[in-house]
């Protein structure tokens, strides 16, 4: 039986995080200013903040996840169980993969290298 591991990589969440922060800060921002408050400035403080310490508090989570992949199906946390015949469609979100079963369920594998390869090999046994 073949079998494939699809790991978090730790840049992924890195670069992910950092995303996120970029977004959260200028929406605190934003958000600030909207309402008038004349120091829009610490939306920023705040937005890193929060994404800092999610990123913190979800690392060791989210980098235990692992999906893997045998000749007849994907499985990964909480016990999902994905057959290859049940996939139609797999997508790339940034460093996310998704994939999407025949009954519109959706998936994500979380924090790939290369999220394209990660695709690419899910597809190729699925079809």
């Amino acid at each position: 039986m073949t079998q494939t591991e699809f790991l978090p990589d730790t840049q992924a969440y890195l670069r992910a995080h950092s995303w996120m922060a970029v977004f959260g800060m200028g929406l605190a921002m934003l958000l600030l200013w909207l309402a008038g408050n004349p120091h829009v400035w610490t939306g920023a403080i705040g937005g890193l903040a929060a994404i800092t310490v999610r990123g913190l508090y979800m690392r060791s989570e989210e980098m235990a996840v692992v999906w893997t992949l045998t000749d007849t199906a994907l499985t990964g946390p909480a016990e999902r169980n994905i057959a290859l015949t049940d996939i139609a469609k797999v997508n790339t979100m940034g460093t996310y993969v998704q994939v999407v079963t025949k009954g519109g369920d959706k998936h994500l594998i979380k924090y790939q290298a290369d999220p394209k390869a990660s695709a690419a090999v899910i597809e190729r046994a699925a079809h």
